[in-house]
């Protein structure tokens, strides 16, 4: 019999998220960095500038979401070496990522109901609605907090980062999470060590291997801009 295996998903998926997940993260903190971060100022700031806010908290999630192959990469290069930190480091961030994907859609959803209804409706639906009601993702916010340090831990132990850029990503424990989370100096201080962490690895592992062919960039920019238009055609 047979056995084949790879790893998944593959390099250059790896490296680009390595690249570009902590990249825009870092722009959606920054576009949005001279508002208020409260919520309600959020939505105050929503409305004066839909453009920009759209396009600040789209950064964020469109990198949250790229994180995932990203923590893959480096759960694979611990591993060997910290197994038990790889598996609890990498499988407690992951759930993080997917609590603050459920957050940015809840975002998204308040933001169009400024749009809809005006700023005190869309106020009052987050504090009357949002806040202190029960959601399954609530308990993952501890399990964010605790899996940036134990894969810090482990990229340190493990010599998969070093020293300095294992604590940069130990750092992103402090990023904030829940909804409308605007824009704080520990916001600025984490995904800017996160890009301090991740980006020289991800150049690294684009550079360890043949670049793709001719024909994979424009293939991928027209399934992309396919994806969307179908996306958007619901």
């Amino acid at each position: 019999m047979t056995t084949t295996s790879f790893d998944f998903p593959g390099r250059r998926v790896e490296g680009v998220a390595l690249v570009l997940g902590p990249v825009s993260m870092l722009t959606g903190v920054l576009l949005r960095a001279d508002y208020n971060g409260f919520f309600p100022a959020q939505l105050a700031a929503f409305a004066e500038s839909p453009g920009r806010m759209t396009t600040s908290y789209s950064a964020f999630a469109i990198g949250n979401v790229l994180l995932w192959p990203a923590v893959i990469a480096l759960v694979r290069r611990i591993w060997p070496a910290s197994p038990r930190l790889a598996l609890w480091g990498g499988v407690m961030v992951l759930l993080g990522l997917f609590a603050r994907t459920f957050h940015a859609g809840v975002n998204h959803l308040t933001f169009q109901l400024v749009d809809d209804q005006g700023m005190e409706q869309a106020w009052k639906a987050v504090a009357d609605s949002y806040y202190g009601a029960f959601h399954v993702f609530q308990s993952l916010s501890v399990a964010v907090f605790f899996g940036w340090i134990v894969l810090a831990v482990g990229a340190w132990r493990s010599n998969a980062l070093g020293i300095a850029r294992s604590v940069a990503l130990a750092s992103m424990s402090a990023l904030p999470i829940g909804v409308l989370k605007g824009t704080g100096p520990m916001s600025i201080v984490t995904t800017l060590g996160l890009c301090v962490a991740l980006v020289p690895l991800g150049v690294r592992v684009l550079r360890d291997g043949p670049a793709p062919s001719w024909w994979a960039y424009p293939l991928t920019l027209g399934v992309g801009t396919a994806a969307v238009l179908l996306g958007m055609a619901g």
